[in-house]
């Protein structure tokens, strides 16, 4: 069984409980406009372009099988539509310039990796979390992984926005032992405009997580002028108030570290400059879960 992975993340404390190995997989069936980790949206290899590393060796240009990489007016031109994906001009890069964003793993080779922090796990009520993109989009790679890492007795965390068919969630529900819901905000047309996608299918699904044997946190990226609002987290409180496996809901602040992301893969930046709520702002907003008797996490 293979999956599709551009990073693991060991020693992570923001992606669950404890100190955690976050294995993130390729491919979301959502496009938010703030995304973070944009080499996670498309479910194929890409190359990355890291312009401020390269030293003009032009290395990549000659061994480029299909003329992918040439020289336009004395700077670097990529011509991703005559890239095939073979890695030879990032295999060749000295610099680290050039790298494909991911990389086909079994999934033994995954839980071996996952194992080596067992103690850590064990001292802090950490282990394993699967994310994404949208992991649940390798539901297949991502059971596999978990049967392995729950059998070996480790707690395995899922975070997901819950976009894919309740089918999918039912078959690796057994697996898990926590889950990550990302909500992004109540209003369907505001979820489209800014996510692509309506959050009809999403929050079907948590009505039905809620009533799942299974622990699950709530987690908002707070997006200034998109959904900082209090008419937003209050809907999003009263939506929660019948969830008694619910933890808390965490509130994350935007940031800006998506951007040059962007660019490192040559997409036109489409991403808007939103604002990062102030601490005032992140207190004001937790308090409508509050004083709906539902616990708040902050960043």
């Amino acid at each position: 069984m293979k999956g599709l992975v551009f990073n693991i993340q060991r020693f992570s404390v923001g992606d669950g409980p404890g100190i955690r190995t976050t294995v993130f997989l390729k491919g979301c069936c959502l496009n938010c406009a703030w995304c973070h980790n944009p080499e996670s949206i498309c479910q194929k290899q890409e190359l990355q372009y890291y312009e401020e590393r390269c030293k003009m060796c032009l290395r990549c240009v000659e061994v480029c099988p299909t003329g992918a990489i040439y020289l336009q007016d004395g700077m670097k031109v990529i011509a991703r539509s005559l890239c095939n994906m073979c890695g030879l001009c990032a295999d060749n890069c000295m610099q680290g310039a050039l790298a494909l964003v991911a990389k086909e793993m079994e999934a033994n080779e995954v839980v071996s990796i996952v194992v080596k922090d067992m103690d850590y796990y064990k001292n802090t009520n950490g282990g394993l979390t699967i994310s994404g993109g949208e992991p649940l989009l390798q539901k297949d790679f991502v059971k596999a992984v978990c049967q392995r890492t729950k059998v070996l007795g480790i707690h395995n965390a899922l975070d997901t926005a819950f976009n894919v068919n309740w089918e999918t969630i039912e078959e690796v529900l057994p697996w898990v032992d926590l889950v990550l819901l990302d909500i992004k905000m109540m209003d369907a047309a505001m979820h489209k405009q800014y996510t692509t996608v309506s959050n009809e299918r999403i929050l079907a699904n948590a009505e039905k997580l809620k009533k799942a044997q299974v622990d699950f946190i709530v987690r908002i990226p707070v997006i200034g002028g998109v959904n900082d609002t209090e008419e937003n987290m209050n809907a999003t409180a009263l939506f929660l108030q019948d969830a008694p496996r619910l933890r808390y809901v965490e509130l994350l602040p935007y940031h800006t570290m998506g951007i040059e992301k962007h660019d490192r893969l040559g997409r036109d930046t489409v991403q808007k400059r939103f604002a990062t709520p102030s601490k005032e702002r992140m207190i004001e907003l937790s308090q409508c879960f509050i004083r709906n008797g539902i616990k708040v996490h902050m960043e």
